[in-house]
């Protein structure tokens, strides 16, 4: 999955896969982070926003399944 570079002071890259519903979010600490069955909306959202940590926070975790990928 191809992800892209954000200006966040948390997130360093996210990455969607809108055939699979799947979001994954790196962070700055070396965590990698897969979330399933998220909307493509969400993940415009999460693009769009300026506060892509909070958005994070607020959106996505807690609402969706997640893994640890690596990190």
């Amino acid at each position: 999955m191809l992800h892209e570079p954000v200006r966040s002071s948390n997130l360093r890259s996210v990455g969607y896969d809108q055939a699979e519903r799947v979001l994954e979010v790196a962070f700055h600490g070396g965590g990698l982070y897969r979330y399933e069955n998220v909307p493509a909306e969400v993940h415009v959202a999460l693009m769009m926003s300026s506060g892509k940590g909070g958005y994070l926070a607020q959106f996505v975790k807690g609402r969706y399944r997640y893994r640890l990928i690596s990190g």
